[in-house]
């Protein structure tokens, strides 16, 4: 692990280092030398600030004359960022059928809606059985219909195409200013969640 990214918790301070000797650097962020912990100290306190254990593994510990507080709170607010990022994108899934009534698939696309707007990718496909499989350009257009209505929270990621028996599609959340969920850049693993709950009788059948 390399020395930036040693959690807030493990860093040493003032009376708490333990070397006898450190490598100093001063508030200015300039080297001053090699000199004792004592000496360390001395300097620290005459700038009003704190002595803190910024490269443990060095040989001699590289110290830092800082603000100790302000310091860990800028390491807990850099982890903090550095999780978020990391955070996993979740893909809620909704199923459609080609009979669905335009009314139930005015309830998809409100859940969808609220899935975007949570920073999650949607997966919305279209299943079909049977001879219904020869009437694609029906599904593709049911899909299509179906993006236009999230347009202004989300964009076609992945254009409708088949996978078995179905017509899918996978929209992703709306890139915006200020911070909003589609700005979110992770690349970490998707988990398919079932999404909506069916609340249409025909909507597997």
């Amino acid at each position: 692990m390399k020395e930036d990214h040693i959690s807030a918790r493990k860093y040493r301070a003032n009376e708490a280092i333990r070397a006898r000797q450190v490598r100093l650097i001063g508030p200015d962020g300039k080297q001053i030398g090699v000199v004792s912990l004592m000496e360390a100290l001395a300097i620290a306190r005459q700038h009003g600030l704190d002595l803190v254990e910024v490269a443990p593994q060095a040989d001699p510990p590289v110290c830092r004359i800082m603000d100790y507080g302000k310091f860990l709170y800028e390491q807990a607010k850099k982890e903090r960022e550095a999780r978020k990022a990391l955070k996993q994108i979740v893909v809620k899934e909704i199923r459609l059928r080609p009979t669905t009534d335009p009314h139930h698939v005015g309830f998809k696309v409100r859940d969808a809606r609220r899935f975007l707007n949570d920073g999650n990718k949607v997966k919305v496909q279209v299943r079909m059985r049977g001879r219904e499989v020869m009437h694609l350009q029906l599904a593709t257009e049911m899909l299509q219909r179906f993006a236009e209505q999230v347009a202004d929270v989300g964009i076609i990621e992945t254009p409708p195409s088949m996978e078995g028996q179905s017509m899918v599609m996978v929209l992703a959340p709306l890139r915006r200013k200020g911070g909003q969920p589609g700005e979110r850049k992770a690349e970490s693993s998707s988990e398919v969640i079932e999404g909506a709950q069916d609340s249409d009788p025909q909507s597997d059948r």
